[in-house]
């Protein structure tokens, strides 16, 4: 069986052709329009639309979020502003920040000129960015750093300077010193957009020579008056302790003085008050049974001597009321008594105290022999 041969349709092949070529124009003109009409807004950054042309042109005052955005390149403009925080140091150091002396000068209270590296971090209110762009036309915030933003630092070290002392911005005064000034920037600089994060000197202050040891000098015054102070108060609290410690001493010494001597009474008051019992408890014939129970039975040779002669008493003379005695010599047992009951424990306190037994009046000792039947020597 004979193949045909494939017969090709002119026409219909040029149709195809157009319209690929058609397709592709289009695919270009698109890729280009899209190119010249779309943009990208980087993070940290806002879209400032400027218009061109028409009754509404100029800057927009809505900014632009992150991400793409659709614009007429014929009509429009879109800037990029950074609102991410920006670090600037001015400082007279070459191998810090530019190749040249950028640090900030200013005057204190009595005229005295003070200079000193400063760094600064701000960033911008993304809602202000508009406003920002439309007074100074720039979107290079280190331009705006460099110019603006130190001229407005200057001032407000200076204003804020002006009523401090050289020594109190060189010493303690210097965090007051900074707050102020940050609270002056954010003052000027916060209408048009500017937030400032943090302000410092870095480093020390540079003084003129004669001015830094002249506060050094004063300042080393101020230390030895200071150290002084403290021994001083080191030498009074060390007196006072000295003398504290010999008041303790006096008066312990007076507090043991007082109890020898309140000891030494009581011994002697109870010395007195036990002689006064043995007195009232005694009478003539307990002395006589006495003398009579010493007595060996033998009469002295002589009188004198190592030996002590017999002796008799008169009872008659040494007899006392006996019921004034008895009476006295119940009380003092008496007393005695209840001081022993004093000192017993609570629990015998509780207990009902039996009566006292009468005190039986000290037997009668026997009467002496008489003196004819005493044996003769």
């Amino acid at each position: 069986m004979a193949l045909k041969p494939i017969q090709f349709d002119a026409g219909t092949a040029g149709r195809t052709a157009r319209r690929i070529l058609l397709a592709i124009v289009l695919g270009v003109a698109v890729a280009i329009i899209s190119a010249i009409t779309l943009t990208r807004i980087d993070a940290s950054h806002v879209g400032i639309r400027v218009k061109l042309a028409g009754s509404t042109r100029g800057v927009q005052d809505i900014p632009l979020v992150t991400g793409w955005v659709f614009y007429n390149p014929l009509t429009e403009q879109i800037v990029e502003f950074p609102t991410s925080v920006q670090n600037i140091v001015w400082t007279a150091s070459v191998h810090e920040g530019r190749q040249v002396d950028e640090s900030i000068t200013f005057s204190s209270q009595e005229g005295v000129n003070i200079n000193s590296d400063i760094g600064l971090s701000f960033h911008i209110e993304p809602t202000l960015a508009p406003h920002l762009y439309l007074r100074f036309r720039q979107a290079d915030l280190s331009l705006l750093a460099d110019g603006y933003v130190r001229n407005a630092l200057r001032e407000a070290f200076n204003t804020v300077a002006s009523r401090m002392a050289v020594q109190d911005i060189y010493g303690a005064g210097k965090g007051k010193l900074i707050a102020d000034v940050s609270a002056k920037m954010a003052e000027v600089l916060g209408k048009d957009g500017f937030i400032i994060d943090q302000l410092t000197i870095n480093g020390a202050l540079r003084l003129p020579e004669n001015v830094a040891q002249a506060i050094n000098r004063a300042m080393e015054a101020t230390q030895n008056a200071i150290q002084a102070e403290n021994r001083v108060r080191q030498v009074r609290a060390e007196a006072e302790q000295a003398v504290a410690q010999a008041h303790g001493g006096a008066e312990a010494a007076r507090q043991k003085a007082q109890g020898d001597a309140d000891a030494v009474l009581i011994r002697a008051r109870a010395d007195a008050k036990s002689n006064e019992i043995i007195r009232l408890s005694t009478t003539g014939n307990v002395l006589q049974y006495r003398a009579i129970e010493r007595w060996d039975g033998k009469l002295p040779m002589m009188q004198g001597g190592d030996k002590t002669p017999l002796l008799t008493f008169d009872v008659s003379k040494l007899a006392v009321n006996d019921a004034e005695r008895e009476k006295k010599l119940r009380q003092l047992l008496n007393e005695e008594e209840n001081k022993e009951k004093a000192k017993a424990p609570a629990e015998s306190q509780m207990e009902q105290p039996a009566a006292a037994a009468p005190v039986p009046p000290p037997a009668p000792a026997p009467a002496p022999a008489p003196a004819d039947s005493a044996p003769k020597q």
